[in-house]
């Protein structure tokens, strides 16, 4: 049998749904009758149609406690389960309702107490891992690892698979300088998503962190986080603080000198190739963007990169690609000896020995001590 809900009760209910004040007039007020309460079943089924309603107005994805409508359905199903607390699909219903509006606290202590009543109900369990995840990624953003790292393991109690759990259960670990465990975690998140490249990527990392230290690994950590969001900006300081801590640290080095290269900031690229190429473990990959950034430096960093975009269609067979590339260098940057050479090539190798003339000319001017470019330009300047 329902219960019904004292005077109280309703009237609590009754404000939190917005239930209009009266008016204060200096005439006495007629006197009515107080409005039945709503049994638990009645004020379930206003939480569901209020909720339902809140989905149809408000914008897909924009649920939050702070719409109006979302408020009142949230303040119906705490009425139903204020009525009858041992009702496990009022707690349910309550669960889902502060979960949908992203109120984790609520979310949490919602879900706990329905699966106290239905421990075995798999979707629940899965609502209430996520629920942990969310508060987890909420105190790793505030910088309070330990108790992240406590709702990522609560999530992964729940749910075992859940991958993005344990993606940042490693993350934080890590941050945390606990490398042993971190790197169980790396391994776990890796079974979950085999050939995730980035997860594969933190657990070398991890394998290598304790050279670094707690500092310098959370700092990179961050940097990637940062990248990860689409803070390049950040990003790139992150990971020049992290190569600062740590000098040894070749993967914050290299990542620091491909944000700058992909910003523009030559000298900044410039100094993190530098140091990684000097590194044990650098990479061939390594040196050649420590060769971009230097003639970056030198001839500005646009003009570098389409030398080498040239360079690469050359390469590949298209020479028409590759003339426009070798011109838009010279373009850019009229001192470019190099890109003037090339340019002086492709028209050479085009017959185009008037326009070869005019690129090995300029080269030579630029650079009298390449000896191949006057040797071309001669026998452009001959037409053979």
């Amino acid at each position: 049998m329902s219960i019904r809900l004292d005077t109280s009760v309703v009237l609590l209910t009754a404000a939190l749904l917005g239930a209009p004040a009266l008016a204060q007039t200096t005439a006495p007020a007629p006197t009515t009758q107080a409005a039945p309460a709503l049994s638990a079943a009645q004020a379930a089924q206003q939480a569901r149609d209020l909720a339902a309603r809140a989905r149809t107005a408000y914008p897909a994805g924009s649920a939050n406690i702070d719409q109006d409508l979302w408020k009142q359905a949230a303040a119906a199903a705490e009425a139903a389960v204020a009525a009858e607390p041992g009702n496990a699909e009022y707690l349910k219903l309550r669960a889902e309702i502060y979960t949908e509006v992203g109120f984790w606290q609520r979310a949490q202590a919602g879900w706990d107490a329905y699966l106290q009543l239905r421990p075995d109900d798999a979707a629940a369990i899965k609502q209430a891992a996520t629920v942990q995840y969310n508060l987890g990624y909420a105190a790793y953003t505030r910088g309070q690892l330990e108790q992240a790292g406590a709702f990522f393991a609560r999530c992964l109690t729940l749910n075992s698979a859940d991958a993005a759990c344990a993606t940042w259960a490693a993350r934080t670990a890590l941050e945390r300088g606990q490398y042993p465990e971190a790197q169980a975690l790396y391994a776990r998140a890796l079974a979950l998503k085999p050939g995730d490249k980035t997860l594969t990527y933190f657990a070398a990392l991890t394998a290598n962190a304790g050279k670094y230290g707690v500092p310098a690994t959370r700092a990179f950590s961050r940097a990637y986080a940062d990248l990860e969001a689409g803070r390049a900006a950040q990003a790139l300081a992150g990971f020049q603080e992290a190569a600062r801590t740590a000098p040894a640290f070749i993967e914050a080095h290299r990542e620091a000198g491909r944000l700058a290269l992909n910003a523009g900031d030559a000298q900044a690229a410039l100094s993190a190739y530098t140091a990684a190429a000097a590194l044990p473990g650098a990479t061939a990959s390594d040196r050649y963007n420590l060769s971009v950034a230097q003639e970056g430096a030198r001839y500005g960093l646009k003009a570098a990169q389409a030398f080498r975009a040239a360079y690469a269609r050359y390469t590949a067979g298209d020479k028409g690609g590759a003339e426009q590339g070798f011109l838009q260098a010279t373009q850019l940057s009229a001192g470019y000896a190099k890109a003037w050479a090339w340019l002086g090539r492709v028209r050479y190798e085009a017959k185009n020995y008037a326009g070869a003339a005019e690129a090995y000319g300029k080269a030579v001017q630029l650079d009298p001590a390449d000896k191949s470019s006057a040797y071309y330009l001669r026998l452009s300047q001959q037409g053979k």
